[in-house]
Order: C-alpha cells, then structure tokens, then sequence
C-alpha cells in the first residue's frame, strides 16, 4: 500500500503521519462515509464544509450523469450553454437583494481571486485608478492563490511563499477569549474592531483602497465569529471611504448560518459575495462571484464587440457543474436546508457548549450549525493535541476537523439530535483521553 500511495503529494496534509496510517475513504450516503474496509464514518464536516445536503443525494447524482451524457462540455469565452444561465438566475434570487449578477469560477480559491480583480478593475473603469490596495484581516482565510494568501491572515499559508501581492494591508481578527469566551452565538464584546479600518484609511488613504475582504465567520482559522455591531459598522466606514465590501461566505454560504447566505443573517449587504463549496453540494467543483448590479454595469462600455472583462477560465460555468448546482438547489428547496440551521441551532448550541469544562478546553464558539471548541495546546507542540482528538474520533467512526489546536464542526444540514449527540459524545471522549 505504501507504495501505492507514493505519488500523490496530498493537499494540507501531513503526508508521512497519513501514509504511515492511512484514513481512507470509500462511499458516502447521507451522513456517512464508509472505509474499504466497510467500517462506517459520522460526517461531522460536511466532508470540508461543503457537502451541506449530505452525500450521493440522488437528484445531484442523476443530475450529472445525465449532463455527462448530453454535454460534457462547452467553451465559456463568447460562448454558454442554458444551464449556465438558469443556474446564475436561481443564485441571484437567493442572493441579498441588489446582489444579481453571477460570474462563475471552479473553487472559493479562484472566486477570491476573481472578486479582487474585479474591485480593482471596477475602480479603474470608474476613473479612481488609484485605488488598488486590497485589506484582509488577520486570521483570515480566503484561499490559496497569490491574491488570497496575500489578503488572507493565516500565517501557516503565507510565510513560506515570499513578499506576496504589494499593497495589501490587514485589520485585526475579532478574537477576544479575554471578554467572549464560551459565548453562545455572537459575542457582546468587539463591534468596534470594524474602526481599526479607519486606521489603515488614515496610513493610506481612501483614495487608494479598493475593497475589504472578510469571512463573515472565519471557518478555517478557528471558527472566529463577528461580535454583534461589527460587520454593520465595517460596512457603514466602506460606505464612508467609496470602498468596496466582500464577503467571503465560501464557508458560510447556502444554509450554515440558517439562510442562504450569513449576507441575510447579519443583516449586512456586501458589494459581492465569493462562493462555492455548498454551491455543488460538493459533486462538482464550482465558484461563483455574486456582486451588485453596479459592479457589472460600470464594465458595460465601450465598443459592444469588445470584451468588457478579461478574465475567466476555461472551465467557468462548466455544464457538469452548473446541473450539479441546478440539482443541489432542487434539493435544498426541496427539504428546506436552506434555513434547516435555525430550528437546529439550539440544539447545536447546547450539545457543542456541553463540553464547556472538560480537560484543556479554553473556549467554544458556535453559530447555526457550525462550532469550534479551542483547546489548550501541548506545550511547545502548537496543533498535536487537537490533531490526536481527530485521531481519536477518527478511529471511533466520527469524522471532525483540527485548525491549529480548535476544532471545527460543520455536519450536513440534514443533520438529526442523535447524529449531534454522537458527535460530541465522541469528541467529548477523545478530549478526555488526551487530556
């Protein structure tokens, strides 16, 4: 088996630990995963939070094999196909209202890049080309590509690759275990860490920045939630300065949050969203753009023959992709998973917040249906005390996810009480046995 396994170089992996103790997948339904060996896996990831309406659903699964069969594949670049089209409509209705024009990209990492192309280029077409500085946030994560490393904050991800993109600068993350820890949902404490972009307006200058992104829940860095106020009051000073807003909801987008986007939960309108993951269910890979209908029409000049954006690849809006999206969509109006995490989220809650006490467990943080519960790190071992939990649920029949020393639940939506008591009863367990 060794052997076997040498070629491929996994993807954030610890690939010698991995290959010396394989953790391999087989089949999926529902909320499971099976081995080869056929031992049966709890998926309280959602695979990598995107796999919202659970596995190998049928209407996807036909779905696809139909497309595979009648077009397999049409070039994007001044050309479509239907299915492109009835795919942006279906998301654009979902979408924040103003939100409604759709350019398709094949991952968060590439939507990311996309949407900070397009603020830059909008900006320029407008006649302020001056302003090409992008703002991340600490902590953040937005993918990895150049662009995303660059305005993301996760430190792991962008050390080792050089200076980066020039001009990009950083607000603070919202963490703050000293005033919120064990908050249930939004913490009290924190709306005015959204000013410290007023910092960076003053270093700069508004005439030079771009856009703003953040995640309105950072998932990857440890499940980091918004403080109450602060997302309000990081639009109202984009507002202030002519400044672009962008969500990146590839995490928190169709139903995490109890509706389709954490755009409608927060009560805030960005200038474009980022998505993917949830997008496909997972089946295919997909991203789109999601922007306001100013964003596009400012493009919309010049010569009609001429193309007004150059950017795109050659698999955006790929017909697999866009009948694994139409399919998704019909599934998730279908059960209502959508909004599914609101009627859920107490239970959630309360299950994730039982293990409040427990050996080393510093903090939990929650929201509809996703959780993190941070643990102290093994001194001068950053990481391998949360890294044996997942070993350890693992080897249970429960499959979790680490970031650094938190751990992070993101089940399908279809989720049921006994599937979320069996979750945190193991993972309440493996924090016991490593303590």
């Amino acid at each position: 088996m060794a052997e076997r396994m040498d070629a491929y170089w996994m993807p954030f992996t610890a690939n010698r630990q991995f290959k010396k103790a394989p953790r391999l997948l087989a089949r999926s339904e529902g909320m499971y995963f099976w081995t080869p060996e056929g031992r049966q896996i709890l998926d309280g990831v959602a695979g990598l939070w995107c796999v919202n309406a659970g596995h190998a659903r049928p209407k996807i699964v036909q779905a696809i094999a139909q497309q595979a069969g009648e077009l397999d594949y049409a070039p994007p670049f001044q050309m479509a196909h239907p299915k492109a089209f009835a795919l942006a409509e279906q998301l654009a209705a979902l979408s924040p209202a103003g939100m409604n024009k759709v350019f398709f990209t094949n991952s968060g990492s590439e939507a990311v890049e996309t949407a900070l192309k397009m603020a830059i280029a909008y900006h320029r077409v407008r006649g302020e080309a001056s302003r090409t500085r992008l703002i991340g946030r600490e902590r953040g994560y937005h993918g990895v590509n150049f662009g995303g490393i660059s305005v993301g904050g996760m430190v792991a991800n962008r050390k080792m690759f050089g200076t980066l993109l020039a001009g990009v600068d950083h607000i603070r993350h919202t963490h703050d275990p000293a005033r919120n820890a064990f908050s249930v949902g939004q913490p009290e404490h924190g709306a005015e860490l959204a000013d410290d972009l007023e910092r960076l307006v003053a270093l700069h200058d508004a005439s030079t920045i771009a856009a703003v992104i953040v995640e309105p829940i950072s998932g990857s860095s440890g499940v980091l939630l918004p403080p109450k106020g602060y997302l309000e009051r990081l639009r109202a000073i984009c507002d202030k300065h002519g400044i672009l807003l962008i969500f990146d909801e590839v995490i928190t987008g169709f139903g995490r949050t109890g509706n389709p986007f954490a755009a409608q939960t927060f009560g805030v309108t960005p200038d474009m969203i980022t998505a993917a993951k949830g997008i496909t269910n997972g089946a295919v890979p997909m991203g789109a753009v999601i922007c306001q209908q100013k964003i596009h029409d400012v493009f919309m000049q010049g010569p009609e023959h001429l193309i007004e954006f150059f950017h795109g690849y050659t698999y955006s809006a790929h017909p697999l992709a866009c009948a694994a999206g139409l399919a998704t969509l019909e599934t998730y109006a279908d059960e209502g998973l959508l909004t599914r995490a609101q009627p859920m989220a107490g239970t959630f809650a309360d299950a994730v917040h039982s293990l409040k006490g427990l050996p080393n467990v510093i903090d939990i943080r929650n929201f509809g249906l996703v959780g993190g519960i941070e643990l102290a790190p093994l001194p001068g071992e950053p990481a391998k005390r949360a890294f044996n939990v997942f070993l350890e649920c693992w080897e249970q029949g429960v499959l979790i996810r680490t970031t650094g020393d938190t751990i992070a639940l993101s089940p399908p939506l279809i989720i049921e009480k006994s599937q979320i008591e069996r979750i945190v009863d193991v993972v309440g367990k493996a924090i016991r046995k490593n303590a």
